[in-house]
């Protein structure tokens, strides 16, 4: 996908919390990038993998400006 990747302040808090330890903005990126197609409504898309080897889940959504990213959910 080459529109914008926003990602919402919950998510990027989120980040900070221990459950989401070591997933790096980078990985939120690639992951949300890498979901094809359209995104009418918020979705939770399971298995993704950060650098670190920690697996996530995002919720993400797609809008007139890009795709959001409202949630990542830690393994």
């Amino acid at each position: 996908m080459d529109s914008k990747i926003i990602v919402t302040e919950h998510a990027r808090k989120r980040l900070k919390d221990f459950r989401q330890d070591k997933i790096m903005m980078a990985d939120i990126m690639s992951a949300a990038s890498s979901i094809p197609g359209r995104i009418p409504t918020a979705t939770r898309f399971r298995g993704f993998f950060a650098k670190s080897g920690r697996m996530f889940d995002i919720v993400a959504k797609d809008i007139p400006s890009g795709r959001l990213v409202i949630t990542i959910i830690g393994k």
